[in-house]
């Protein structure tokens, strides 16, 4: 029988580490399976240099790729095979040499037989703790009957079993059709699976998930990855539960007094506030007051830009008395352009999180909402995700703003959004016309973290930063688009004072 333990090794990639909950019991027999360019020699070959780390003893079995074409991957990735034992078991004389001379069996029960012996053979002298067998497809291919190739994969976890030794066995599922092998799944103590989907346009989308885990409370779910140089990079989905900080609940401010008042001082940390309204009425800019207000006071601030270059961005934010320029040169505001066709929902939470952990960020700007969306659009239950992200950021004391472009410029506006669901206070801006000029108009539509004001304010963004007017009492219709003024030609918030 083999030695019980609940020690547990690492695979050597920090994020299905953290799936697994800390890594792989140690001596069992695991399967990663997927189609052919899902990820599974990267992860082998992690696995395996993890264990040279630690200065143990690996073994490279491999029956699909030459030690040359290892050879070319460990390369591509910056890695050296040195300290990794590679058992090439090709078409050599030792496996095919017997099935020629012998007239009794078929050929492939003695090419099969040798090749287990082989193995084993080399097991005995290597005396590894790791091992990564690749692939079992070969093995279908040389047992050609079902009942003869799972009885070998059986023998093969007996033999492993009491040599304290950590199995991966590799299946590309070329062999079963791409169906996976239940009867394989059932026999090994862990089951990893990868896959690689191709969308209609963009980068291929790679995700895993742990079919099985004996013992283990694993993060369930599929779970984002990348491949880049350095190997697997594991993005596990966020989950809001149990990761709760202490933090003070209060307002955060924008700098501009008149803007605070409407949310009596401000969105509390922890809540996330949606600015929406058509394109160029001022939503980013709104943001950005928040933004510079909370680098003033030295807090670390993080937009993400869907929509916009960030040069644009800085500039325009310039012009406008936001010198954000200084704010990135210290560090405290990190501005990251996000490629829409190259991201996953599962990278875009882990660089959120990311931002949280390592930075301490206190304010994230997702600018827009709408980029967000457009960039997945073959993505399930993005808003869901958004949300489980959200309530992620609530629970760290994280002010989030969210922008969201309405459909439209003028008149009747929509969006395709669940508001109520999504955000904790909305703020609505919105053009209207007065006296042969276009105009802005703000206000507060929900708050679920206090008070707000309920009264419609002229807004004007200019090269003195954003100004918040006295009520719009004279007009009526203005969120509807097609506002009507019944006063007075005196001016509107040019000719008045106003508070920063």
């Amino acid at each position: 029988m083999p030695h019980k333990t609940s020690a547990t090794l690492s695979v050597g990639n920090e994020g299905l580490d953290l799936i697994l909950k800390d890594g792989l019991p140690v001596h069992r027999l695991y399967l990663v399976e997927g189609t052919p360019g899902a990820g599974k020699t990267t992860l082998g070959l992690q696995f395996l240099l993890s264990g040279v780390t630690n200065q143990e003893s690996v073994l490279y079995v491999t029956l699909s790729e030459t030690a040359d074409e290892l050879e070319s991957v460990a390369r591509s990735h910056g890695w050296s095979l040195d300290g990794i034992e590679v058992f090439e078991l090709s078409q050599t004389d030792e496996i095919f040499g017997a099935a020629a001379e012998q007239t009794i069996l078929h050929p492939w029960e003695a090419e099969l037989g040798n090749t287990i012996k082989l193995i084993q053979q080399r097991v005995e002298q290597s005396k590894p703790t790791r091992v990564v067998f690749d692939s079992l497809s070969e093995m279908r291919l040389l047992a050609q009957d079902p009942l003869r190739y799972r009885r070998q994969v059986l023998a093969l976890k007996q033999y492993f079993a009491g040599r304290n030794i950590t199995v991966l066995l590799v299946d590309d599922l070329t062999t079963s059709h791409g169906e996976h092998d239940n009867h394989l799944h059932s026999i090994c103590h862990g089951v990893i699976t990868l896959e690689r989907l191709t969308l209609d346009f963009g980068a291929a989308r790679r995700r895993l998930q742990v079919q099985k885990l004996r013992g283990v409370d694993f993060v369930a779910g599929y779970h984002d990855f990348v491949i880049v140089k350095g190997g697997l990079h594991v993005f596990p989905r966020m989950m809001a539960g149990g990761q709760h900080s202490a933090f003070q609940l209060e307002p955060v401010a924008s700098g501009v007094a008149a803007l605070d008042l409407l949310l009596a001082g401000g969105p509390l940390r922890g809540t996330s506030t949606l600015i929406t309204g058509p394109a160029g009425s001022g939503k980013t800019t709104v943001a950005f007051a928040y933004v510079a207000a909370a680098c003033e006071r030295g807090e670390c601030c993080t937009v993400y830009e869907f929509d916009e270059r960030v040069g644009t961005l800085l500039r325009r934010a310039e012009a406008m008395g936001f010198a954000l320029q200084k704010y990135i040169a210290s560090g405290l505001l990190n501005v990251e352009q996000i490629n829409p066709a190259e991201i996953s929902p599962g990278e875009f939470s882990w660089r959120v999180r990311t931002q949280v952990e390592a930075r301490n960020a206190r304010v994230i700007v997702i600018d827009s909402l709408n980029g967000y969306l457009a960039a997945m659009p073959q993505e399930q239950q993005l808003i869901l995700q958004m949300h489980e992200m959200l309530s992620y950021l609530a629970q760290h004391g994280v002010a989030t703003f969210l922008i969201n472009a309405q459909s439209g410029l003028i008149g009747t506006m929509t969006t395709t959004l669940n508001i109520s669901y999504v955000a904790d206070t909305v703020i609505l801006i919105r053009f209207f016309e007065a006296q042969g000029r276009l105009r802005k108009a703000i206000s507060v539509l929900k708050n679920r973290g206090g008070a707000h004001e309920d009264a419609i304010r002229e807004l004007n963004i200019d090269s003195q930063g954003v100004r918040v007017g006295e009520p719009l009492t004279k007009f009526k219709g203005v969120l509807t688009g097609t506002p009507e003024y019944f006063g007075s030609q005196e001016p509107l918030l040019e000719g008045r004072p106003f508070g920063r």
